[in-house]
């Protein structure tokens, strides 16, 4: 997902239109979930993602992760509590949530994180072959992106939705050419186009007056 900006200095392009193809990945990969399981909530922020830490569910933001935060998606929609100890405790509700969503977690409760630390099993894997190859793409090209600038890696912090965030603005459907789609801030769209992995067409927000 390289982006052709012509001689804009690298460290302004990390800072902008490189997270927001992120994020836009992110966001796809969200609604490849939700595909799977409807009443998942739509992710809030996406670009919230590429924050800070959170010790309570790990720190490496990849497609696992992401499934993580979807089970809390899951539980904050069905009103469950899923969680306690200020969040980081993950009982055996969230443990039920991980399950539906192809999430193991094969030893017994950490005795601070509960069972926090859940893992993608082969045929979840193999299910979203393509979802994770093209967010491993974006996540790669961002690494890169921010590498020798100085600046701390940032790390996963969670959907904006699990905090009650209102995510920053009113977001909108923009689909591409393959009709996947991405739910955003026009805002933030106007800044730079945020190009879908799947077939490099740039997401453009959705009039209704298409099919």
């Amino acid at each position: 997902m390289a982006e052709h900006l012509g001689p804009v200095p690298r460290w302004r392009s990390v800072s902008t239109t490189q997270p927001l193809v992120l994020a836009a990945e992110l966001a796809v990969a969200w609604g490849d979930i939700q595909r799977q399981h409807p009443d998942l909530p739509d992710l809030a922020a996406p670009e919230s993602l590429i924050g800070e830490s959170s010790s309570a569910c790990g720190t490496e933001l990849d497609f696992e992760r992401l499934l993580h935060e979807a089970a809390h998606g899951l539980a904050a929609a069905r009103g469950i509590r899923d969680t306690s100890r200020a969040g980081r405790y993950h009982n055996r509700r969230f443990l039920s949530l991980a399950d539906e969503l192809g999430l193991d977690h094969p030893a017994e409760p950490h005795p601070s994180s509960g069972f926090s630390l859940v893992t993608m099993r082969p045929e979840t894997r193999e299910r979203y072959e393509g979802t994770i190859d093209r967010l491993e793409r974006a996540l790669g090209a961002h690494t890169e992106a921010i590498s020798g600038q100085g600046d701390r890696a940032r790390t996963f912090r969670g959907p904006a939705t699990r905090h009650g965030s209102s995510g920053g603005g009113v977001r909108v459907k923009a689909v591409c050419g393959c009709g996947r789609n991405v739910r955003v801030v026009p805002s933030v769209l106007a800044q730079a186009a945020i190009v879908c992995g799947a077939c490099g067409q740039p997401f453009q927000i959705d009039t209704g007056k298409g099919a």
